[in-house]
């Protein structure tokens, strides 16, 4: 089926020209565009709005908004627009690419479309494969019939096999015969009334296009991969650009967990800590007030801002304390950034002692954070700010 599919798609793709009786052709190109001149060869249009109203000895290809063949044309039709109308017979093959295709009169060849609608008055004696989300046929063909799509209907006299891949519903009007075989596939049998005649058989495949529990189960599986995969490898990039490009802030960031004193280490973690917990409370009092609103919408930002830093530099202070104690090495590089954040993430991804740890380190980092902001903005020692 897929050899199928590519042989019509090439197809269609294969200029018209090239099965074109040799004689002079004529081009046409304009934004509104009436061809009213017959044509003793092929014809080419192109313009927003085209109309033939001349007949055409050879074939006739068009590309535009809308066209409209009021005329018969001999030789094929390429024709690709939004909406596309055929009210005059083919002699030979239709291939065409539109939002809207509906054919009002007969096609002697073979007829291939691709459209969002398709509807087809017309009878045609070749074979049929068109691919739309809503298809018509409405007085049969008199080859086979391929039709991909969501809801299909079907009218008139089949003389081949039919053969319909649909998403939606697949329904035959009263007093339709197919002398072929009829082949489909849909979540649910077709609407087949009992003046319908199919000498071939029918074959029903049952093709339920939404995911049983255990397919459910692992896509959710690969979209939380996924997500997890590029939540952790942003964060890595995040932390070695801080740790690249300031590394005088991250070593002193990490200075102050290198401290001896216990009780320096517990002030850093309980403000961290309470910053976390009364930053929220503070929030949402603040949204009660109508003069609040401004700062409370500044005091999220600013919140998810300190959050985001320190989850960073969490990963920045373990990177550090895994190169001094296995490359004897104090001075922190973006490569250390980078190896802490990971050991950071997958500390995270432990349940309960993990992200008990992992909670230790950022509320660390964000008390260690507003130590040194605090410092920057009201200095006390003039190396302050060559920390930055």
């Amino acid at each position: 089926m897929q050899r199928v599919l590519l042989v019509l798609i090439i197809s269609l793709l294969i200029p018209a020209s090239a099965h074109a009786a040799r004689a002079p052709a004529s081009f046409s190109v304009a934004r509104s565009l009436l061809a009213t001149s017959s044509s003793p060869g092929n014809a080419y249009a192109a313009g927003a709005s085209v109309v033939l109203t001349a007949p055409v000895a050879g074939d006739f290809s068009a590309l535009g908004g809308s066209i409209i063949t009021a005329a018969p044309v001999a030789g094929d039709e390429l024709l690709l627009a939004g909406s596309i109308h055929l009210r005059a017979p083919v002699g030979g093959d239709v291939r065409a690419v539109g939002g809207s295709i509906t054919i009002n009169e007969p096609i002697a060849g073979d007829l291939v479309a691709f459209g969002y609608s398709v509807y087809d008055f017309g009878r045609t004696s070749g074979s049929v494969f068109i691919t739309a989300a809503n298809t018509t046929l409405a007085s049969g063909a008199a080859g086979p019939v391929t039709i991909y799509g969501n809801n299909i209907s079907l009218a008139g006299d089949f003389a081949g096999t039919v053969h319909i891949f649909a998403s939606g519903r697949v329904s035959l009007a009263a007093s339709t015969t197919i002398t072929g075989k009829l082949s489909y596939e849909a979540p649910e049998p077709a609407i087949i009334p009992s003046s319908a005649t199919i000498v071939g058989g029918i074959e029903y495949t049952n093709a339920s296009y939404l995911p049983d529990i255990g397919t459910s189960r692992i896509l959710a599986l690969v979209s939380m991969g996924f997500f997890l995969f590029a939540r952790i490898l942003g964060a890595l990039l995040l932390a070695g650009l801080l740790a690249g490009l300031f590394p005088k802030f991250a070593e002193e960031v990490v200075e102050r967990a290198y401290t001896k004193r216990l009780r320096s280490l517990l002030l850093t973690m309980l403000l961290g800590f309470a910053v976390f917990v009364a930053t929220p409370i503070l929030f949402v009092m603040l949204l009660l007030t109508f003069v609040g609103i401004g700062l409370a919408l500044l005091l999220l930002i600013a919140y998810a801002l300190l959050v985001l830093l320190a989850l960073l530099y969490a990963g920045i202070l373990l990177g550090s304390v895994l190169a001094r104690r296995f490359a004897r090495r104090e001075t922190i590089l973006w490569h250390d950034g980078v190896l802490g954040m990971l050991a950071f993430s997958l500390i995270a991804l432990v349940p309960v002692v993990g992200l008990f740890m992992a909670f230790l380190l950022a509320i660390f980092a964000a008390g260690a954070l507003l130590q040194i902001f605090f410092h920057f903005a009201f200095p006390h020692e003039e190396q302050t700010p060559e920390m930055l």
